[in-house]
């Protein structure tokens, strides 16, 4: 039945000169479709017909004679023989200077209503040149004194931000988006409960949607779905830096990422390997992140944020995140506890390019404020319990006098930006106390 049908359709688009022939649904398993009759390759993209609406669906492998689809949305309508047409490209989507204030889904489509005009962009680019990148010297303000004092990162830098849930992650990219000193601001929300869209939107961001782009792939969406979401941010994210321009690049959350890679891959039959992570999990995230970074025209920042499964900072994805990236930001869930925010931990984070970026005399004042941070948090217990004599050890001394005031300096409402000025400013008055 379904081989006659197909030989009646293939007969008909071969009348109509069609480039490609169409293939019917054999099977569905999962979160797979199989169709038969397809000639089409990895990557490229097709519609399903389900009655009088279509699904879009990417090839993502082969079994047998059959294609292996993913579909990209909800597949309720999908039956045995409904229509496969292969569009003969990879996905797209429209770019152009209309998409700043937009928020789209995670295919690039405009969720508010609101029309994008443009030209058509593919999601799916090779990293630039290795030659062709521009060295990173200039600092890059983020507005953040913990970060801009004592963990400066660089204009094309990649950082990521480790911290379990619920420990200020949103907030603080909230923060660097609405302060930081960008032309442009592409934030990722990749696997995001959906209530948490418009919170981000109207208490973390507030004003800087204006100069900002949103896909949003929320955590009930399908898994190439919430995958593309993250392709199509770093896609808008290359066009603004193909125009000159300074991006900065948001994406929360990587875990979630991989997550949907994941999925991914345990439906097209890949083995599970570390803590049931499939080996293309391990190989798309380099895909990913060294797709920003600086080239010859313009340059984008990145911060993608890493949800630590049971605050363990070794599991697989953080490890493998950690070696890509050129520094990271680990949040505490102890300081988160104590009301300090930004609870960034000093001590357990490092930006690797900041002894390139900032004077001698800022690097030493920083080495100066961790010496003092580290030697007050290895005698902590001793100062609490009142154990500590003073006059034993200088140092100690010195940071138990300091303390108050570091911690003033290490704290940021949420609605107050700080200038990188300012910051070097109330550095040095604290390496002078």
């Amino acid at each position: 039945m379904i081989g006659q049908k197909l030989t009646v359709l293939n007969q008909e688009i071969d009348r109509h000169e069609f480039l490609k022939p169409w293939g019917v649904v054999h099977k569905v398993i999962g979160l797979t479709v199989e169709a038969v009759g397809l000639k089409v390759s990895i990557g490229e993209t097709v519609e399903i017909f389900t009655g009088g609406d279509k699904v879009l669906a990417e090839v993502v492998g082969f079994k047998e004679d059959n294609a292996v689809l993913m579909p990209l949305g909800d597949i309720t309508g999908v039956s045995l023989g409904s229509l496969v047409r292969p569009l003969g490209r990879p996905l797209q989507i429209t770019v152009g200077p209309s998409l700043l204030g937009k928020i789209l889904d995670g295919l690039g489509r405009p969720l508010n209503e609101q029309k994008v005009y443009g030209r058509r962009y593919p999601i799916d680019r090779m990293p630039p040149n290795p030659l062709t990148r521009k060295r990173i010297s200039a600092k890059f303000a983020t507005g953040i004194k913990a970060i801009d004092g004592l963990l400066t990162c660089g204009e094309g830098q990649r950082l990521g931000i480790f911290a379990g849930s619920g420990v200020g992650k949103s907030t603080l990219l909230g923060m660097i988006a609405r302060y930081a000193e960008a032309d442009v601001n592409v934030i990722a929300l990749i696997g995001e409960r959906g209530r948490e869209v418009l919170d981000f939107i109207e208490k973390d961001l507030g004003e800087g949607l204006k100069k900002s782009v949103l896909v949003v792939a929320t955590s009930e969406q399908p898994a190439l779905f919430r995958l593309k979401g993250a392709f199509v941010a770093t896609a808008i994210a290359e066009y603004f830096r193909d125009q000159g321009k300074k991006v900065l690049l948001m994406m929360d959350s990587l875990t979630r990422f991989a997550m949907a890679q994941r999925e991914v891959g345990l439906a097209a039959g890949e083995p599970p390997s570390s803590r049931g992570y499939t080996p293309s999990v391990f190989a798309l995230l380099p895909k990913l992140v060294e797709r920003a970074g600086n080239d010859a025209k313009g340059s984008i920042t990145a911060f993608y944020t890493v949800l630590v499964e049971g605050d363990d900072f070794n599991e697989p994805i953080a490890d493998a995140v950690r070696g890509l990236l050129d520094g990271h930001i680990v949040l505490s869930r102890q300081l988160a506890g104590k009301g300090h925010f930004p609870a960034i931990d000093i001590l357990a984070s490092n930006s690797r390019l900041m002894p390139d970026l900032v004077s001698g005399e800022h690097w030493q004042q920083a080495l100066r404020i961790r010496e003092l941070l580290d030697v007050y948090r290895q005698n902590e217990d001793l100062i609490l319990i009142g154990a500590y004599k003073p006059g034993t050890n200088p140092t100690l001394d010195q940071a138990i006098k300091l303390m108050p005031t570091l911690n003033a300096f290490l704290r940021q409402r949420q609605d107050e930006g700080v200038s990188f000025e300012k910051t070097k400013e109330e550095l040095s008055n604290f390496a002078e106390v």
